[in-house]
């Protein structure tokens, strides 16, 4: 599966995978950048984020940490 910036929802899913135990309102943006351009999969251009696509994808992991509590 190919993932872009839009791919909030699954990006989301596959950081909870990768970081388990992190509590995601605790990763600043540039971690949270870092941590999505890393992912297996992800094929967008690193510099078409931007901090709304950023904090979608933040919300989106939260709500799926927030779910394994």
């Amino acid at each position: 599966m190919k993932l872009t910036w839009n791919d909030a929802e699954d990006i989301g899913i596959a950081l909870q995978e990768k970081y388990p135990n992190i509590d995601p309102l605790t990763v600043r943006f540039t971690d949270l950048h870092q941590y999505v351009i890393g992912l297996e999969g992800f094929s967008d251009d690193p510099k078409a984020s931007n901090e709304p696509k950023l904090e979608a994808i933040q919300m989106a992991w939260y709500e799926e940490w927030k779910s394994n509590q």
